[in-house]
Formats: structure tokens, C-alpha cells, sequence
């Protein structure tokens, strides 16, 4: 078979390989310099061998969007993985409402009666370039994560999502803003507890269970977490909130045993001493605001993040990500990633330290999508 392909012999090779049941390799031989006409011919035979993933994969092959799409929507169980990957890829090529339409139905389980998996919707739709619809499905997708306590995939498909938005320069949804921000801010506590950081990783649980219901899943876990580095740091008036918080009946219970007992002292002795947060300039307006403070009161913005520590950025102060160019403040970021092995902590790529760089007139709102209300 190899012979003949190489010898420019196709049709004699095509039927070498049916008549001794070799057509896989046949296939392989000819790759992606085949005409149309030989991958019809691959597909023709896998059609009336009742075999549709790979029957559909050659219709796609050969161009025959229409024919790849009936083929790929029938598959059995275990090769619908496969087989949507190249629907998707298909129907984005084809640029016929009529198969975005029927893959669509069969992605809702109209079909089949099997509803599919949300990532495929979201994935046609970047197929066909149709970025709100596709950042309305991420929003769906993290949501559904976030439920179910996937909080890294639910960062991941959101990041992905928002980095995709600003490419098309796109306005973020503040929706997709916020619970980006929420998630990674619960990222970065483990990472503080880790250096050993307890103020940030308290100050970053804090926005977190301010939002508890966000976080369905660990409701009880994230609010005891919350009181004991808040106890930990110092901030004794927000370790009693969040500690008589878990006293209501429906927490109560849940408590881990190694933390009831201290927890129940908590509440019993209250301790409301708490110095202020330190306050550092709005990097749009100048004016004080408490370091993670994401809102600023007098111009109104919502302020960019550092990505390392969560608090708002400083106009001083100010670096980017070599690799996804989100912000750090940049005398952190140096600190965080000198042994050149640290990963980021919003794109998760290693972070060579030599290129981080200070800012010196920094874009303050690239990341937000848009620009600031007023210029302060």
C-alpha cells in the first residue's frame, strides 16, 4: 500500500487496502496530502462498514461539512468526545446557519435526548467567532464549577475566556470581572499560607467569604479557614464576625472537630480589637483607599488587581506578567518569583524574574476591558 501511494498509484492502493481490510492504514499512509476525491473514497467505505467517527472525520476531510456533521452526531457513547471536536471544527468552517443549527440541537440533546457537556457549546462558539455567546457559556460553564467546588477549573475556563475577550478587544461582562476576581483571590490564599503570609491570605479569605455564597460547596470550610488566619494576623474583630457566623444551626455541625472548641472560645471571649487596613493611593484618582479595596468611592472605578497579593494596583509600583501581561505590583512580583522557578499565579506559566520590568506609564484598565470612568 505503501509503495503504491508513494508511486502516485492511489486507487490501486485505495483498493489493496479494502480488499484486505487495511483501510486505517491506508489512510494513515496518505495523511493530509490527499485529494478530496480519496478521502470521499476513505469515508464511502467506512460508511457501509456502519462505522460513523471515522466515516464523518473523511466527509470533514474532504470538505463535505454537511455529510461530516450527519455522520458525527450519530456515533455511539464512547467516541462522542472525538467525534464533537471535529463536528465543531467543521460547522466553524462550513459558515452554514442551517449545521450551526443542528449541532447546536444536538449539543442541547434535541437529538439523542443527551444533553452535552457545556465546554462544547463554548467551543463552537469560538469556532464561529461568536465571543459574547461564547463568554455567556464561560460564565455558565465556572459557575457550574465553582457549585460543585472545582475552583481552579472554574479560575482556568474564566481566565481562558477573559484572555480570549481582550484579544478580540471585547468588553468584559462584570460578571466574568467578578468572579474572576473571587476566584483568584481564593487561589492566592493557599499560596500566602504556603510563604507563610497569613495578613494576605486572611485579607483575601475575608473577600472571599463575604461572598460565601459563591462557594456553596465549602461554605463551612472556607468561614473556619477565614477565622483562623484572620485570629492568626491579628484581625481579631473579623475572626468573632465570621466565627459567630458559624455558630448559626446550619453551620454549626459541620465544624471540623480540631477547630469547634477554639472556634466556640472565640465567640465566648470576643475580641474586636482590629487595627485599620493600610490605605495606599487609588492608582486612578490618588485617593487613600485600604489595600484590597477593589472600588474606589471618590472617582468611582473598579481598580486592577495585583495578582500576587490581590490588593489594587499602585501607579508606582507597577509591573505585568511576562507571559499573560496581567498586573503585579511590581517590588512584590520581583520578591515572588526570584528563584525563577515560581509559576504565575493567574496563567500559571514559570516566571523568569529577569523580565519582569517596572511600569512606568502602565495602561491601568487593559485588564478590565475598558477605560476608566473619569481621568481624576
Amino acid at each position: 500500500i505503501q509503495f503504491l501511494v508513494v508511486s502516485k498509484c492511489n486507487d490501486e492502493a485505495f483498493a489493496l487496502a479494502e480488499e484486505h481490510n487495511q483501510m486505517s492504514q491506508y489512510a494513515d499512509i496518505i495523511g493530509d496530502d490527499a485529494t478530496p476525491e480519496d478521502y470521499i473514497a476513505i469515508a464511502k467505505h467506512y460508511e457501509s462498514h456502519g462505522k460513523p467517527l471515522p466515516c464523518g472525520n473523511f466527509f470533514f476531510k474532504a470538505g463535505d461539512y454537511a455529510k461530516a456533521l450527519h455522520y458525527l452526531i450519530r456515533v455511539p457513547p464512547n467516541d462522542v468526545d472525538a467525534a464533537l471536536d471535529i463536528a465543531i471544527e467543521a460547522v466553524g468552517k462550513a459558515h452554514k446557519d442551517s449545521l450551526t443549527h443542528q449541532l447546536i440541537d444536538y449539543l442541547m440533546g434535541e437529538i439523542d435526548g443527551v444533553p452535552k457537556a457545556a465546554k462544547y457549546l463554548f467551543n463552537l462558539y469560538m469556532s464561529l467567532k461568536q465571543y459574547r455567546e461564547a463568554a455567556r457559556t464561560a460564565i455558565i460553564i465556572a459557575k457550574e464549577d465553582q457549585a460543585s467546588g472545582s475552583y481552579r477549573t472554574a479560575h482556568d475556563v474564566l481566565f481562558e475566556m477573559y484572555q480570549n475577550l481582550l484579544q478580540q478587544k471585547i468588553k468584559i461582562p462584570n460578571e466574568m470581572v467578578h468572579n474572576l476576581m473571587l476566584l483568584h483571590s481564593y487561589i492566592l490564599v493557599k499560596i500566602h499560607v504556603k510563604r507563610n503570609d497569613h495578613v494576605t491570605a486572611a485579607r483575601m479569605l475575608i473577600r472571599v467569604a463575604s461572598n460565601i455564597s459563591k462557594f456553596p460547596s465549602h461554605i463551612t470550610q472556607i468561614l473556619t479557614s477565614t477565622v483562623i488566619e484572620c485570629y492568626r494576623s491579628g484581625l481579631r474583630g473579623s475572626a468573632f464576625s465570621y466565627a459567630a457566623m458559624l455558630m448559626r444551626p446550619e453551620y454549626r455541625s459541620q465544624i471540623d472537630a480540631k477547630w469547634k472548641k477554639k472556634i466556640e472560645q472565640i465567640v465566648r471571649k470576643p475580641d474586636k480589637t482590629e487595627e485599620e487596613e493600610v490605605s495606599d493611593p487609588c492608582p486612578q484618582c490618588s485617593t487613600p483607599l485600604p489595600q484590597t479595596t477593589l472600588e474606589c468611592g471618590e472617582c468611582k472605578n473598579t481598580l486592577p488587581y495585583c495578582i500576587v497579593t490581590g490588593r489594587h494596583m499602585l501607579r508606582d509600583d507597577w509591573s505585568e506578567c511576562p507571559s499573560c501581561a496581567w498586573p503585579a505590583l511590581y517590588s512584590v512580583f520581583k520578591q515572588f518569583a526570584e528563584n525563577g522557578k515560581t509559576p504565575c499565579p493567574i496563567c500559571n506559566t514559570v516566571v523568569n524574574p529577569a523580565e519582569i520590568r517596572l511600569i512606568e506609564q502602565p495602561n491601568l484598565y487593559a485588564k478590565l476591558g475598558e477605560t476608566a470612568t473619569s481621568e481624576g
